[in-house]
């Protein structure tokens, strides 16, 4: 087990995601492409903001460049932002940061509601944010990308030293946090939910438990149910070509993403 996460420790190094100083950057090199203009005003068609929420050991930019450049360029004001200390610190804490600066954007836009895309972690702690935290009633939709909405059996390998990720632990599917959340109603509130997960995803496992239970507000999409080439992995999710057209088609249509919908498949 310490060779296992001794070599993720350094994959996520060698992918710039994984630092021990959580400072964040500057505002010139940490945003993602086309994020946090703070003068910027929804338009009549894309009355919400959107906002990304990285994951585990991510931080504002880790991944997202594409996937923010591609809502802006769909019209959407775009926010990102940093939160417990990258994403290691308690799932609870973080929640509360997403929850201010959910107030910042809402009040910045003059926006009712926002929308969330988050990836992995990111895709499961605005769970917490919507469920408990009042998020409820300022969230039009959230978009999780290979999200860890019950947890992973391999939650042991997110962890490369012992005590350095809090969250890893509270991610493990037999987790006290993690059935909590997911104890009684799933997909609380007037929220659309679309959760896209891949095949090829050895951190959330199974990947079938990113989906959320069925209902009127949820859309459940395998990759490779319509894109049997895709090969995108965990890390690769959130910079894949069909996954962001699935993001695309939530945030632009009422409700989560068609479960119909097929995307161009293109990487």
């Amino acid at each position: 087990m310490r060779r296992l996460t001794g070599l993720l420790a350094a994959v996520l190094l060698a992918a710039g995601l994984l630092s021990l100083n959580s400072a964040p950057a500057t505002a010139t090199t940490g945003d993602p492409i086309g994020s946090n203009d703070w003068s910027c005003r929804p338009s009549a068609e894309k009355p919400q903001p959107v906002v990304l929420v990285h994951g585990t050991f991510g931080d504002r930019r880790s991944l997202l460049d594409r996937i923010s450049f591609r809502i802006k360029q769909a019209g959407f004001c775009v926010y990102s932002l940093d939160y417990g200390t990258r994403a290691t610190g308690p799932i609870e804490e973080s929640a509360a940061q997403l929850s201010t600066f959910v107030d910042r954007v809402l009040a910045s836009t003059g926006a009712s509601k926002v929308s969330l895309v988050g990836h992995s972690q990111g895709g499961m702690m605005p769970r917490y944010y919507i469920r408990f935290l009042g998020g409820a009633a300022k969230v039009d939709d959230l978009v999780g990308l290979a999200p860890s909405n019950h947890g992973t059996y391999n939650s042991a390998l997110l962890a490369p030293s012992a005590g350095f990720c809090f969250s890893c632990t509270q991610q493990a599917s037999d987790a006290a946090f993690i059935t909590a959340l997911n104890s009684g109603d799933e997909t609380p509130g007037d929220v659309s939910y679309t959760n896209v997960v891949t095949r090829y995803d050895l951190v959330v496992n199974p990947y079938l438990s990113g989906y959320l239970a069925a209902g009127p507000q949820v859309t459940n999409v395998t990759l490779q149910d319509r894109c049997a080439l895709d090969v995108a992995d965990h890390l690769q999710i959130p910079q894949d070509g069909p996954a962001i057209e699935w993001t695309l088609d939530a945030l632009t249509r009422p409700g989560p993403a068609d479960a119909a919908f097929r995307p161009s498949c293109l990487p």
